[in-house]
């Protein structure tokens, strides 16, 4: 793809924070940090029938308990990552993680709806501290680095995501869905202690910090940079279809002729998280100036994963094999995207970061809608065509853009 030469447009007089560099243990922590973080978004997925049984709240409106909590993170994606670029996110992520302690320890004593509402949002506002350690990573990182630390990182994302629900029905199944999120307060806390005492300081930007022109700044950069425009495009897209999958995919599986258990079905995450730590290493192809490669491959392969799983109702195997192809491609683009976004002005990762996920949050939305609409209408093959066409318009986002003169300077790099 070719990058304008130009910066992102940021603030005037931003320099770039200097890059110390990350050791595996804080990677490492940081991967779980991410992980234990989105978790929170997703544990309700699978236990809305018990609490919605406990609370007296009817079935239409028990999945206001999901969205309460998805509409906090993408409120909190453009309202709370930007101030990663100007306040020492050493003492931001924990302030955020002890923040959605108190959100899910509000949903595990709560007697009404009201609360149950109330810590929902909580946990989702500040959950996206997960972006913030993704900014803080890219922000830390050496350039030569950048694209390897992304890549251990975000995999703790994807992990957190696919693994939730595993997580939650086996916990749910001992201490009740309570004590989901009485456990999941109780991780917040750790990790909160553990990142303040392993992280290093993170040097604040100097001068004014106009948060209001930031949060702006996060709603319209995909209109004045191609770079952004087209990553943030292909994520849209990408975790479309990543959610046709991992939102639909207990449709077709508790169905005939498998009537598999919630239980069963978690164990399909396993696959995707076999394919998403194989895609880790997508991060050290992209910093050694392989980003189109590693974009255009892995679309293809996300397209032709869509057949194997589209096998739901014949083979389990085609469809885990599918799923391992698919998280595969989807975390090779998404820390491919992540480079080259942060790459041009790493003192501005938190709001670039910020910007690029809320596409990431409409394209996983997107993505739920259409598997349970079409799923209901016309079957599992039909979702699965869907999947592919939404893998299909990333890769022709990306052919657009090798084609599509930009009017502006550029230097090819991928």
């Amino acid at each position: 793809m070719h990058i304008t030469t130009d910066r992102i447009p940021v603030l005037p007089s931003t320099p770039t924070l200097p890059t110390i560099g990350l050791t595996p243990s804080r990677r490492l922590l940081l991967a779980v940090l991410c992980a234990v973080s989105v978790a929170n978004v997703y544990y309700a997925q699978p236990l809305l029938e018990r609490v919605a049984s406990d609370m007296s709240i009817s079935t239409g409106h028990v999945g206001w308990v999901v969205a309460v909590g998805q509409a906090g993170y993408l409120v909190g994606l453009a309202a709370l990552v930007p101030l990663g670029d100007w306040l020492n996110r050493r003492w931001l992520i924990p302030a955020h993680l002890l923040l959605i302690a108190v959100g899910t320890a509000v949903v595990a004593t709560a007697t009404t709806s009201a609360a149950l509402y109330a810590g929902m949002a909580l946990a989702g506002v500040f959950s996206v501290v997960v972006q913030i350690a993704v900014a803080y990573t890219a922000a830390l990182s050496p350039p030569a680095e950048r694209g390897r630390n992304l890549g251990t990182v975000t995999s703790g994302v994807v992990v957190g995501i696919i693994m939730a629900r595993t997580a939650a029905g086996f916990v749910a199944g001992i201490a009740g869905w309570r004590g989901v999120y009485g456990c999941a307060a109780a991780v917040a806390v750790v990790m909160a202690v553990l990142t303040w005492m392993s992280l290093p300081d993170d040097q604040p930007r100097p001068g004014p910090r106009p948060y209001g022109r930031a949060v702006a700044s996060v709603l319209v950069l995909g209109a004045t940079d191609r770079v952004f425009r087209t990553r943030a495009l292909i994520a849209f897209f990408l975790f479309a279809s990543f959610g046709v999958l991992w939102s639909g995919m207990a449709l077709p599986l508790s169905d005939e002729p498998w009537r598999l258990s919630p239980a069963q079905i978690g164990l399909f995450g396993f696959a995707g998280l076999a394919g998403t730590l194989g895609a880790a290493r997508a991060g050290r192809w992209a910093d050694r100036g392989r980003a189109g490669a590693v974009t255009v491959a892995s679309l293809v392969v996300l397209i032709a994963s869509w057949w194997l799983i589209g096998q739901a109702g014949h083979a389990l195997w085609l469809v885990a094999a599918g799923a391992v192809l698919l998280d595969f491609a989807v975390q090779a683009v998404h820390v491919t995207n992540q480079n080259l976004v942060v790459a041009r002005d790493p003192g501005s990762s938190s709001r670039t970061i910020g910007a690029y996920m809320i596409c990431y949050s409409l394209g996983s939305a997107l993505g739920a809608v259409t598997t349970s609409t079409l799923y209901e209408r016309m079957g599992w093959p039909a979702a699965s065509v869907a999947g592919a066409c939404y893998a299909c318009a990333a890769l022709l986002i990306w052919l657009v853009d090798r084609v599509v003169p930009d009017r502006r300077a550029r230097t090819d790099v991928d």
